[in-house]
């Protein structure tokens, strides 16, 4: 499975952002697709996943009710909405997915694809 992603930028805080990911391959393989970023010096972190099949989605506690995660499985593409965004946000956004079903797998490690990253950058 290969993933690209599109859509990072530079933004002020408070603005709105919208990520995709395009899968292309075995998609077939990777029913959970997620979303993680990192900062230089800290370790990748989960942001969002969805379930392909059926659309549940799960979500970090510093991005519920700004951030949303949506698929679309006919173009084989996730996005994630990423609104009232805060210096914090930036970071380097990385699509992933995985052979799991289980959308609690919150870990890099339980996702074996993944993309090349998207920068987001937020200005106070």
């Amino acid at each position: 499975v290969q993933l690209t992603e599109s859509g990072g930028g530079l933004v002020q805080e408070g603005d709105s952002l919208r990520l995709s990911c395009t899968a292309s391959g075995r998609t077939a393989a990777a029913p959970v697709m997620a979303w993680f970023r990192q900062t230089p010096g800290k370790e990748r972190e989960f942001v969002a996943a969805i379930r392909r099949r059926d659309g549940t989605t799960e979500y970090t506690e510093a991005v519920k009710g700004r951030f949303k995660m949506s698929r679309d499985n006919a173009a084989n593409a996730v996005y994630l909405q990423l609104n009232s965004l805060k210096p914090e946000d930036t970071a380097v956004y990385y699509c992933a997915a995985s052979s799991s079903t289980f959308l609690t797998n919150w870990r890099p490690g339980d996702y074996e694809y993944w993309g090349q990253g998207a920068q987001v950058t937020v200005s106070s």
